[in-house]
């Protein structure tokens, strides 16, 4: 490793777009603090790179081809659970911000934040701490107060929570099971579950639920 690099604050960055790879890149650039030292444009490519190199710090997309976030997200904090991981999205806080918090991402940004949001979100994780916006910041103070049952997709586990997403986008069954890498019994038995917690009895009921509630668009 680059021996100018050593006390920097050293990043990689998992996203799909090579543009948005590209953007990120160069605000980093103008920082003297902190180094992009590795890209992936997939879960899969991620995850061998993280494995391979010293980080400080992860920059992830969520909705990524193959190996998506929310699977790199829980894989990291099984394998690597010190390494902080900020998540990039196209999603507002309040649609995914919380879940993903409670899942173990170190914070949230929305990809319309501005650049000095980004810099001061990667420098707060990498000391430790937990970055969140005002905006998330406001949904967390009312979420302690708010029972988890009375919003009835809160009730999921991660997993199931990412299946009910994908169904709600409008993904067959053998899809996800494809993309996940598990069987499509073990896709039907969470898909089972999704609806007993819902308390629904069809994936049209599922979508419905999603756009009222701005999960999907």
């Amino acid at each position: 490793m680059d021996q100018s690099n050593s006390n920097k604050i050293k990043v990689l960055i998992a996203d799909d777009h090579a543009v948005v790879r590209q953007g990120l890149i160069q605000i980093i650039a103008k920082t003297s603090d902190i180094v992009v030292v590795d890209e992936a444009e997939d879960g899969n490519e991620a995850l061998e790179k993280i494995g391979k190199l010293k980080l400080d710090l992860v920059l992830l997309d969520i909705e990524m081809p193959g190996k998506n976030g929310w699977d790199v997200l829980l894989q990291l904090k099984s394998s690597f659970p010190k390494l902080p991981v900020l998540i990039l999205s196209t999603h507002s806080e309040d649609q995914f911000g919380i879940r993903l918090l409670k899942a173990g991402a170190s914070g949230y940004l929305p990809k319309t934040s501005a650049p000095r949001q980004l810099i001061e979100a990667i420098r707060t994780i990498a000391q430790g701490g937990k970055y969140v916006s005002p905006a998330l910041a406001e949904l967390l103070v009312s979420d302690l107060g708010r029972k988890t049952a009375e919003i009835l997709h809160e009730t999921l586990s991660d997993r199931e929570f990412q299946i009910f997403c994908m169904i709600a986008s409008g993904t067959k069954l053998q899809t996800i099971a494809k993309e996940l890498s598990v069987a499509p019994t073990t896709v039907s038995t969470h898909r089972s579950r999704i609806l007993e917690k819902m308390n629904m009895d069809s994936d049209a009921k599922l979508i419905h639920y999603a756009i009222k509630h701005g999960i999907i668009d």
